[in-house]
């Protein structure tokens, strides 16, 4: 074995928001903690994801709020500028520098190092730095991967240089055509925002719908605004080639023969560039993981604590993308918070604290992780059935839990309660023909709400309700006195309660 230059407590592999989560929370009783990034720190929700793609698509929404009231849209009469939405994604995307990140990771008493990590033992990594200097770290209690997910990009893309989700959210010049493979959050995101911007847009989707994920009512209310837009949506289609000619790309198209229909259709269709949105896999090919026992490429299975199941020791843990049981950047800081607090307690090095009973002392917390139930600060127990998902496309859609199939599959007895939005006071006053929809999905036996899903504008901050009906299984007969102000779109619950004679 290679001699040890730098020893730590806690190694974090990746700076993401996930893994900078895990590291502040696992500090928290004095361990050193050093977390190792060969990019920038703040990782893909700061500089390529949800941050930058979501400055791209506000625009779009703020003048089709203002177009939806009348008095405000008289006062707006001129277009989006391309090149002012693109100025202004760089300034959210910090101009891809992480100098204020690195401030306070370090500002919080964390080393950072720069560099690929691999492991080359338990609890032993060699770090190449980005510099070209080689270091053997250990980590004296545990190590947590965080290194999230990297698209999947087909191998009929290999050699068109497609877009990924991080060359469109970060490029400098809007397409004249695009098209997007794929019918998932990044691909109803970004064929919304350059819709917005100007691109002549096709998007391309393998499966029946869209937002395959969430209730099929959601998914068909995307597809409708996309069209109303001119967006092109291609519903049971496959690109069979794709052949990059100077500045296009040419692709063939084959579309999956429909009712009165007699064999596939194949159409010629050429852009200017091809965003490929298909999916995303866990980064864990070149970390070393053979050496564990595991496998390189693979998903680490963890377990509640987010402590991996195939490696023995207690010693290694995985939070975020790359575990498979989270997708996005909200749930993922969840699991980080967990698996950062399992590691502080766990591992605490203080001296029990005589007298103060409660304060964190070694065999308190110890004691107090090892005996953690489900939804205690111990236990990513939301991961099972109670994850938040929003998408802002044009009308956006949030959904949490459970969705009415999920339930079925589960083998529960469910009601379904719906309501249209565009039939409360709150949403007159919104926006003139204000149209959206809201669903519960209720355990008949218990009586509380296992999933809902909200489809219209700007109903993301509507989602939290419910996420907290979902976490703390609050029974609809104690809902019914959780009184929605007036008026606003919440007052949907009370429309809904009634629904199911409440």
């Amino acid at each position: 074995m290679a001699e040890v230059t730098d020893e730590y407590d806690v190694v974090v592999l990746g700076a993401g928001a996930v893994g900078e989560n895990v590291a502040d929370r696992a500090s928290r009783t004095g361990l050193s903690v050093a977390v190792v990034e060969p990019a920038l720190v703040g990782g893909e929700c700061s500089y390529w994801a949800c941050m930058p793609s979501k400055a791209l698509l506000r625009p779009g929404d703020v003048l089709a709020a203002a177009r939806a009231v009348p008095g405000a849209a008289a006062a707006v009469t001129g277009r989006i500028d391309p090149a002012a939405v693109l100025v202004r994604r760089d300034e959210v995307a910090a101009h891809w520098d992480d100098t204020g990140q690195v401030a306070w990771l370090e500002g919080a008493g964390l080393t950072l190092l720069r560099g690929r990590a691999r492991f080359t033992a338990p609890r032993v990594l060699v770090v190449e730095g980005v510099d070209g200097t080689v270091r053997t770290v250990a980590a004296r209690r545990a190590v947590v991967v965080a290194t999230g997910s990297v698209p999947v990009v087909p191998g009929t893309f290999a050699d068109v240089r497609p877009w990924t989700s991080r060359e469109a959210t970060s490029t400098h010049r809007v397409p004249s055509r695009l098209a997007v493979v794929g019918g998932g959050v990044v691909a109803t995101e970004l064929a919304t925002a350059f819709a917005d911007l100007g691109s002549e847009v096709t998007v391309l989707v393998r499966g029946g719908r869209l937002l395959a994920a969430a209730e099929p009512f959601a998914g068909e209310a995307v597809e409708r605004a996309l069209t109303d837009r001119g967006v092109r949506v291609l519903l049971g289609t496959s690109v069979t080639s794709a052949v990059r000619d100077g500045d296009e790309v040419r692709l063939v198209v084959e579309r999956r023969s429909t009712a009165g229909r007699d064999g596939d259709e194949t159409e010629r269709l050429t852009v200017d560039e091809v965003l490929v949105a298909t999916g995303r896999r866990p980064a864990t090919d070149d970390l070393g993981l053979e050496t564990l026992g595991l496998r390189p490429g693979n998903a680490l299975e963890v377990d509640d604590r987010l402590q991996v199941t195939g490696v023995d020791g207690g010693w290694l843990f995985a939070a975020g993308d790359v575990t498979g049981r989270t997708a996005t950047t909200h749930q993922g800081k969840y699991d980080a918070r967990v698996v950062g607090d399992v590691i502080a307690a766990r591992f605490d090095p203080r001296p029990a604290a005589e007298g103060q009973p409660g304060r964190g002392g070694r065999g308190l917390s110890r004691q107090a992780e090892a005996q953690a139930a489900p939804w205690s600060r111990y236990r990513a127990t939301a991961d099972v059935a109670a994850v938040p998902q929003v998408v802002f496309t044009r009308p956006q859609v949030a959904w949490v839990g459970r969705t009415h199939d999920q339930a079925q599959r589960d083998g529960l007895e469910v009601e379904v309660l719906a309501y249209e939005l565009g039939g409360l006071g709150g949403a007159s006053v919104t926006a003139e023909g204000y149209e959206g929809r809201v669903q519960l999905v209720v355990d008949v036996a218990r009586d509380v709400v296992l999933g809902a899903t909200f489809v219209g504008p700007d109903v993301a901050d509507m989602l939290h309700a419910a996420t907290v009906a979902v976490v703390g299984e609050v029974p609809l007969s104690r809902l019914w006195h959780a009184v929605p102000s007036y008026p606003t779109l919440s007052e949907v619950w009370l429309r809904l309660l009634e629904a199911a004679g409440r």
